[in-house]
């Protein structure tokens, strides 16, 4: 198998590390294989493919998108770093309210796979970062939704406490206050 999958504190966000070969020309890995995913137990399929550029500090999230346009996303680091969060928005999960991050690297060359029910948010850590990404449905407007990045009672450890955020991001309700259709 050519991934490492590596389930964090909530198994259903899971840290994907693809094996990389290089050599004197320089290094090829495998992003994604849906038969690898799917013996892995990451059975979705992969209808948009976004990118992202950003500076240091930017701050993107924390986002997701109600039923029944929710996006499942397979995200990397394709340069520079970002600190990765997704928080479970699902009522009656025994990990609801709770997150979980990690380091995105381009360096690394890892991936995070963050299931449908989770919010999701990022936090470029280098001077840049362009992170790609593919997601289980189109954007759709209407039904996007968010939490504001630095909500008390989530009490995420963001690398900034003065991050640069849209104004989408900056006025977004608390996780109490957010609106949510996912259970479990």
């Amino acid at each position: 198998m050519a991934f490492q999958f590596r389930p964090l504190e909530i198994p259903d966000v899971v840290e994907v590390i693809p094996q990389v070969f290089g050599d004197e020309r320089g290094g090829f890995a495998e992003m994604y294989k849906e038969k690898d995913f799917v013996e892995a137990g990451i059975e979705v399929q992969f209808v948009q493919f976004n990118y992202s550029r950003s500076s240091r500090n930017v701050l993107r999230g924390l986002h997701y998108q109600l039923n029944p346009k929710a996006q499942g996303k397979l995200l990397t680091a394709i340069s520079g770093e970002v600190f990765d969060v997704a928080v479970d928005i699902r009522k009656g999960s025994p990990t609801f309210g709770r997150w979980v991050s990690l380091q995105l690297s381009s360096a690394k060359k890892n991936l995070v796979y963050v299931p449908e029910g989770f919010a999701h948010g990022f936090c470029v850590t280098s001077e840049t970062a362009e992170v790609m990404y593919y997601v289980t449905d189109v954007y759709s407007p209407e039904r996007e939704r968010g939490i504001i990045w630095n909500d008390p009672a989530l009490g995420i450890p963001w690398p900034t406490s003065t991050p640069v955020l849209s104004g989408k991001d900056q006025v977004y309700p608390g996780l109490a206050s957010a609106e949510s259709n996912f259970t479990v």
